[in-house]
């Protein structure tokens, strides 16, 4: 076993803190969020072994993108106001562009599924009955013990995925 995999248990606040502690209020808010809520989206993640890939650069065309099974994933979604652009210096061509995508995800439910969230997979929410926003992930929010996405400092908790948005151009879905 190499240095970094031994087993060290989280004992710097069992005197307040317990991991049984941590259990009950990930299960409170796992109750909160995957069944309270309802706010789910479709993970499409990119299959990096089939996909082909160019020699020179690494990347993959549109076309030559192959996927995983989609995932259904249940968290807390915010859509972040629209941003008014335009394609010309003054102003005469604009367009609206959809805000970005956060989305916080229980990393205990993606061990659960045994599903992780890369960089270049793609996220589909569902606007109405009728419509989905398609998405790519531009951070997978793997770095997640910070205080904010830990429970009391005690151990890292969710993730918060960023996600901008994408044209029909880049995928269509499945």
């Amino acid at each position: 076993m190499s240095e970094n995999n031994k087993k060290i248990p989280v004992t710097r606040l069992n005197k307040f803190f317990s991991d049984e502690d941590f259990l009950l209020e990930q299960d409170l808010s796992r109750e909160f969020i995957e069944g309270d809520l309802n706010m789910t989206v479709i993970l499409y993640r990119v299959d990096k072994e089939k996909s082909a890939v160019d020699d020179l650069y690494g990347e993959s065309t549109v076309e030559e993108l192959r996927y995983l099974p989609p995932v259904e994933l249940a968290g807390l979604v915010k859509i972040e106001p629209p941003q008014n652009k335009n394609y010309a210096p003054k102003g005469t061509m604009r367009f609206l562009e959809v805000g970005n995508m956060i989305f916080s995800v229980h990393q205990a439910l993606l061990d659960e599924l045994d599903v992780d969230i890369r960089y270049g997979d793609f996220i589909a929410y569902p606007i109405d009955e009728k419509t989905l926003k398609y998405f790519t992930v531009v951070n997978d929010g793997k770095i997640y013990f910070d205080n904010q996405h830990t429970n009391k400092g005690f151990r890292g908790f969710y993730r918060t995925i960023t996600c901008t948005p994408v044209n029909d151009s880049e995928f269509k879905g499945i």
